[in-house]
Protein backbone atom coordinates (compact mmCIF):
# COMPACT_ATOMS: atom_id res chain seq x y z
CA UNK A 1 0.00 0.00 0.00
CA UNK A 2 2.94 2.16 0.95
CA UNK A 3 4.21 2.17 -2.92
CA UNK A 4 0.57 3.08 -4.21
CA UNK A 5 0.14 6.36 -1.83
CA UNK A 6 4.03 7.25 -2.84
CA UNK A 7 3.35 6.78 -6.00
CA UNK A 8 -0.64 9.09 -5.96
CA UNK A 9 1.64 11.78 -4.12
CA UNK A 10 4.44 12.15 -6.71
CA UNK A 11 1.73 11.85 -9.37
CA UNK A 12 -0.34 14.65 -7.28
CA UNK A 13 2.52 16.89 -6.21
CA UNK A 14 4.61 16.83 -9.33
CA UNK A 15 2.41 16.01 -12.60
CA UNK A 16 -0.69 17.83 -11.03
CA UNK A 17 0.99 21.03 -8.33
CA UNK A 18 3.57 21.36 -10.95
CA UNK A 19 6.00 21.40 -8.10
CA UNK A 20 8.80 20.76 -11.11
CA UNK A 21 8.19 23.80 -12.30
CA UNK A 22 8.32 25.99 -8.96
CA UNK A 23 11.84 24.32 -8.74
CA UNK A 24 12.64 25.21 -12.53
CA UNK A 25 11.67 28.60 -12.05
CA UNK A 26 13.24 29.11 -9.12
CA UNK A 27 16.55 27.81 -10.22
CA UNK A 28 16.23 30.04 -13.04
CA UNK A 29 15.77 32.73 -10.75
CA UNK A 30 18.43 32.24 -8.72
CA UNK A 31 20.99 32.22 -12.11
CA UNK A 32 19.76 35.60 -12.40
CA UNK A 33 21.11 36.59 -9.60
CA UNK A 34 17.73 37.11 -7.68
CA UNK A 35 17.38 36.40 -3.96
CA UNK A 36 14.23 33.85 -3.44
CA UNK A 37 14.29 34.25 0.84
CA UNK A 38 13.82 38.32 0.42
CA UNK A 39 10.02 39.04 -0.15
CA UNK A 40 10.67 40.75 -4.07
CA UNK A 41 12.43 37.36 -5.18
CA UNK A 42 9.45 34.72 -3.45
CA UNK A 43 6.78 37.31 -5.14
CA UNK A 44 8.48 37.11 -8.48
CA UNK A 45 8.54 33.14 -8.07
CA UNK A 46 5.54 32.79 -6.67
CA UNK A 47 3.96 35.21 -9.80
CA UNK A 48 5.94 33.62 -12.60
CA UNK A 49 4.80 30.05 -11.40
CA UNK A 50 0.92 30.48 -10.67
CA UNK A 51 0.82 32.24 -13.66
CA UNK A 52 2.00 29.61 -15.98
CA UNK A 53 0.47 27.05 -14.17
CA UNK A 54 -3.04 28.37 -14.73
CA UNK A 55 -2.36 29.69 -18.53
CA UNK A 56 -0.88 25.14 -18.62
CA UNK A 57 -4.15 24.05 -16.73
CA UNK A 58 -6.86 26.79 -18.82
CA UNK A 59 -5.45 25.57 -22.07
CA UNK A 60 -5.68 21.31 -20.86
CA UNK A 61 -9.20 22.45 -19.84
CA UNK A 62 -10.34 24.17 -22.61
CA UNK A 63 -9.31 21.77 -25.27
CA UNK A 64 -10.61 18.64 -23.41
CA UNK A 65 -14.26 20.62 -23.06
CA UNK A 66 -13.90 21.67 -26.78
CA UNK A 67 -13.34 18.19 -27.57
CA UNK A 68 -16.65 17.01 -25.77
CA UNK A 69 -18.00 19.59 -26.89
CA UNK A 70 -17.74 18.40 -30.43
CA UNK A 71 -19.82 15.85 -29.91
CA UNK A 72 -23.25 17.33 -28.80
CA UNK A 73 -24.87 19.74 -31.87
CA UNK A 74 -27.74 21.79 -30.88
CA UNK A 75 -29.96 18.92 -32.53
CA UNK A 76 -28.18 16.24 -30.61
CA UNK A 77 -28.69 18.09 -27.36
CA UNK A 78 -32.83 18.55 -27.88
CA UNK A 79 -33.23 15.25 -28.78
CA UNK A 80 -31.20 14.17 -25.41
CA UNK A 81 -32.90 16.79 -23.34
CA UNK A 82 -35.93 15.92 -24.60
CA UNK A 83 -35.93 11.81 -22.67
CA UNK A 84 -35.47 13.25 -19.69
CA UNK A 85 -38.62 14.90 -17.25
CA UNK A 86 -39.27 16.41 -13.79
CA UNK A 87 -35.81 17.86 -11.77
CA UNK A 88 -33.59 15.36 -13.69
CA UNK A 89 -34.72 16.96 -16.65
CA UNK A 90 -33.55 20.24 -15.23
CA UNK A 91 -30.06 18.93 -14.03
CA UNK A 92 -28.85 17.32 -17.08
CA UNK A 93 -30.22 20.38 -18.98
CA UNK A 94 -27.83 22.12 -16.54
CA UNK A 95 -24.72 20.38 -16.95
CA UNK A 96 -25.57 20.15 -20.89
CA UNK A 97 -25.62 23.74 -20.53
CA UNK A 98 -22.65 23.62 -18.79
CA UNK A 99 -20.56 21.08 -22.17
CA UNK A 100 -22.31 22.51 -25.30
CA UNK A 101 -20.21 25.26 -26.77
CA UNK A 102 -22.81 27.74 -27.14
CA UNK A 103 -22.37 31.53 -25.55
CA UNK A 104 -25.44 33.99 -24.97
CA UNK A 105 -25.49 34.82 -28.70
CA UNK A 106 -26.42 31.22 -29.42
CA UNK A 107 -27.93 30.54 -26.88
CA UNK A 108 -31.08 32.30 -26.86
CA UNK A 109 -32.29 30.56 -30.37
CA UNK A 110 -31.53 27.31 -29.18
CA UNK A 111 -33.98 28.87 -26.13
CA UNK A 112 -36.75 29.71 -28.94
CA UNK A 113 -35.57 26.50 -30.42
CA UNK A 114 -35.76 23.93 -27.26
CA UNK A 115 -39.31 25.54 -26.71
CA UNK A 116 -40.52 25.27 -29.97
CA UNK A 117 -39.89 21.98 -29.43
CA UNK A 118 -41.94 21.66 -26.80
CA UNK A 119 -39.16 20.95 -24.20
CA UNK A 120 -41.00 22.56 -20.99
CA UNK A 121 -39.62 25.80 -20.03
CA UNK A 122 -38.16 25.12 -16.79
CA UNK A 123 -35.67 23.16 -18.41
CA UNK A 124 -34.90 25.37 -21.31
CA UNK A 125 -34.02 27.54 -18.33
CA UNK A 126 -31.71 25.64 -17.47
CA UNK A 127 -30.30 25.41 -20.17
CA UNK A 128 -29.93 28.69 -20.98
CA UNK A 129 -28.81 29.95 -17.64
CA UNK A 130 -25.93 27.82 -17.30
CA UNK A 131 -24.57 27.99 -20.75
CA UNK A 132 -22.93 30.86 -21.39
CA UNK A 133 -21.83 31.37 -17.91
CA UNK A 134 -19.70 28.46 -17.15
CA UNK A 135 -17.97 28.41 -21.18
CA UNK A 136 -14.93 30.56 -21.08
CA UNK A 137 -13.79 29.40 -24.69
CA UNK A 138 -16.61 30.89 -26.35
CA UNK A 139 -17.66 34.68 -24.72
CA UNK A 140 -18.60 36.04 -28.45
CA UNK A 141 -20.40 39.12 -27.57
Amino acid sequence: MDTIETGWNFFQNEILGMHWLNRLIGALLENCGIDLTSRIGASIQFFLYDTIKIMVLLSVLIFIISYIQSYFPPERTRKILGRFHGIWANIIAALFGTITPFCSCSSIPLFIGFTSAGLPIGVTFSFLISSPMVDLASCCC
